[in-house]
């Protein structure tokens, strides 16, 4: 990685103290700019001069005009994609909050290299790599090497005390960060995020209870597919953690800690290094959500970067996007996660700068303009 990348004056993440940590997160989170609106007003022009009505491609020419702004320049173009999944584990699992067993986690984990997950298939149908990262499942992988950014071996249960330490928290953001940089210092301009993890809507729950205010029964779901009593008895575990470690909405290193996940604080620092590097990152789902409610409470101006997919079946997660001024493109009535619903926008990106590429203008196509044209 060049000097940008070395994760914004640390040497070495994994030796880094408290001080040091949050000083390089502070680099990062006030490296992030504003779009340049002089190229995204120059992409609408060069847009609403095709043969068709002004407007009239909807959510392409607006992911158009962004592109433009974020790459700051009238002639964006997508050079490589990734999905970022992040990986980690759940101490809160004790607590009967999922149907599905801890050690899922790694068997899943080890599908994605094996390249037969559904983020797999759906990245390949989009151009796209998908790159895993173990930031903290519970138990060993072999070989070793997979293990080289785990911050720890899962999160502590959260209903009896913070889910991590601040500085846990800080070297899992940093870490994600850190993936993030090291794939766009590869040729990749265009992320997405993934994840896997048992338990892990419970935190993004509570994450988005606390960012948003919402009741946390509004914002929980069944994950994945607990039903009745047992999705009352989730609902009742996220609301005594928040209770218990009362986290602040106003500091999000703090409310991320407390009830927070590793690979939740992993894509927060993805998402905010994609921002700072002026790369567009697709969201997911809840957990993707939760992240980018926590990565726009470090920097509002993340938020510009950030390209919505799906509508997940999760409601929290539309409670997050409707908390962000968002709403979702796709859908498909998903819940998988992993990042399915966003490798689905890859090519909706794609189109969206072929149409500015390649379509014709009323000038070259020789059509005549008429009062539609108006805005």
């Amino acid at each position: 990685m060049n000097n940008t990348m070395k994760l914004h004056g640390l040497e070495n993440l994994k030796k880094a103290n408290g001080q040091e940590l949050e000083a390089a997160l502070q680099e990062l989170i006030h490296g992030i700019e504003e779009l340049d609106q002089e190229a995204m007003l120059a992409m609408q022009k060069r847009v609403d001069a095709k043969i068709k009505p002004t407007g009239s491609l909807g959510i392409l020419e607006d992911i158009a005009q962004q592109l433009a702004g974020i790459q700051r320049t009238s002639q964006p173009t997508i050079k490589g994609k990734a999905v970022l999944l992040m990986a980690g584990d759940h101490g809160v699992v004790a607590e009967g909050v999922s149907a599905a067993p801890q050690e899922i986690t790694a068997q899943m984990f080890y599908s994605y290299f094996g390249g037969g997950g559904g983020i797999n298939v759906l990245a390949r149908n989009g151009g796209a790599d998908v790159i895993c990262t173990d930031i903290g499942i519970a138990g060993p992988l072999d070989p070793p090497e997979l293990m080289e950014n785990r911050i720890k071996n899962g999160t502590n249960n959260m209903l009896h005390g913070p889910a991590m330490t601040p500085e846990e928290a800080l070297q899992a953001i940093l870490t994600g960060a850190k993936i993030a940089a090291q794939a766009i210092d590869s040729g990749v301009n265009l992320l997405a995020t993934g994840e896997v993890g048992i338990g892990n809507t419970t935190p993004s729950s509570a994450l988005i209870s606390v960012f948003t205010g919402q009741p946390v029964e509004r914002v929980t779901g069944s994950g994945t597919g607990i039903k009745d009593a047992a999705l009352e008895h989730k609902q009742e575990v996220i609301k005594q953690a928040i209770k218990i470690n009362q986290p602040d909405p106003d500091n999000p290193l703090d409310t991320m800690a407390k009830v927070g996940g590793l690979e939740h604080a992993a894509l927060t620092g993805a998402i905010l290094e994609a921002a700072y590097q002026h790369v567009p990152i697709i969201l997911d789902g809840i957990i993707a959500a939760s992240a980018a409610l926590t990565a726009v409470k470090f920097a509002p101006l993340a938020k510009n970067y950030m390209i919505t997919s799906h509508s997940s079946e999760e409601e929290g997660q539309t409670v997050a996007l409707e908390h962000l001024g968002f709403k979702p493109r796709l859908y498909f009535n998903m819940r998988l996660g992993e990042g399915t619903g966003a490798a689905l926008m890859f090519p909706m990106v794609d189109a969206a700068l072929k149409i500015a590429d390649e379509m014709a203008t009323f000038d070259t196509a020789g059509v005549s303009t008429g009062e539609f044209l108006t805005r």
